[in-house]
């Protein structure tokens, strides 16, 4: 099978594996696992940040951070196709009792005048606003990277009315790699950080939080609260480390498989693909004009050994990474043009 439904199917390599297995371990949840330790001291450099906290999903990750940010009953701003609105099960209201106000932004981007309409007054009757999430590359987007000057008018703005601002930034490596822009300065706007091992970077496990010393303090109590304590976690820890190493620089060629893929299926009959937005391992395709269901096309290229994935409305999604070859690619595209040429 080639399997382009997402960048969490990679699987770690015999290298990394081996890194795993040599890991030096201790008991996590007394803070004494040495790779645990080594992997949130390398994740806070990176990040520009004081501290972190290794998590078991990016899901925890982004609601801890949601969590440790706010209170029962008070508002966060988000865009409309952001993953904790549409991919964390309701997380939020239910661990957190907070209401999410969604916005429509242009290929996932909140525009800080945007966000400015959307913050309540202080008046008793509405939920107070306390927190701005902006997620970079934004995935149901279709991997669009967020521009840093919008994130640096973002962070004026939550200065001047007294917001937090959380990066969900689970693919942050995918915009940094594509822009060449440094993880910290995109990390430097935001009180808090959410980005993700498991996916492009092909580690078989976790994501890591980073912030502030006394937010991280605050995000390790919650995370025993939502049973995200773990023992020996240095195994995992390890394939982080190896990674960040090893997997970083070589985001960039995803992002050119996927930016060949996308183009090659824009020439499909009735694929509708915005190729402005394929800036990273991510493809939308709009297939509302083929007069065939998501479900029917998923199927039949299923039969011929090719994965895809449902995308918004009426779509499907192709996510390029390390586990599908160049090579394969190309022969995926081959097989999606046989099945939509025929009835």
């Amino acid at each position: 099978m080639i399997d382009l439904r997402s960048d969490t199917v990679t699987r770690p390599s015999p290298a990394m594996r081996e890194a795993m297995a040599s890991a030096e371990v201790g008991d996590d949840v007394f803070g004494e696992d040495p790779t645990v330790n080594k992997l949130q001291a390398e994740v806070a450099s990176l990040l520009g940040k004081e501290a972190a906290l290794f998590v078991p999903s990016g899901t925890m990750g982004n609601q801890l951070c949601i969590k440790s940010h706010t209170s029962a009953g008070d508002e966060v701003i988000c865009e409309r196709g952001s993953h904790v609105f549409n991919y964390e099960t309701a997380g939020a209201a239910f661990l957190s009792s907070v209401q999410l106000h969604v916005i429509d932004g242009e290929n996932g981007i909140m525009r800080a005048e945007q966000i400015r309409r959307a913050i309540r007054p202080h008046l008793y009757y509405m939920p107070p606003t306390r927190l701005i999430c902006v997620e970079n590359t934004h995935n149901r987007a279709g991997g669009t990277i967020y521009p840093l000057e919008v994130i640096k008018e973002i962070r004026k703005l939550a200065d001047e009315t007294g917001l937090l601002m959380h990066l969900d930034g689970a693919r942050l490596w995918n915009a940094s790699a594509a822009t060449g822009i440094a993880p910290s300065e995109y990390a430097r706007y935001a009180d808090s950080v959410s980005v993700c091992l498991s996916k492009g970077l092909g580690a078989p496990v976790g994501s890591v939080v980073a912030g502030s010393k006394t937010f991280i303090e605050t995000a390790h109590h919650y995370r025993k609260i939502f049973g995200g304590g773990m023992r020996q976690a240095g195994v995992l820890a390890a394939a982080g480390l190896f990674a960040l190493k090893n997997n970083r620089d070589r985001l960039v060629e995803d992002h050119a498989k996927a930016s060949w893929l996308a183009r090659e299926l824009s020439t499909i009959a009735g694929f509708g693909i915005d190729l402005a937005t394929v800036q990273t391992n991510i493809i939308i395709i709009d297939v509302e004009k083929t007069g065939r269901q998501p479900d029917e096309i998923l199927a039949a290229l299923k039969a011929r050994g090719v994965l895809l994935s449902a995308g918004n409305y009426m779509g499907l999604r192709a996510v390029t990474h390390l586990d599908v070859s160049r090579a394969e690619v190309e022969q995926a595209a081959a097989v999606i043009k046989e099945v939509m040429a025929k009835r």
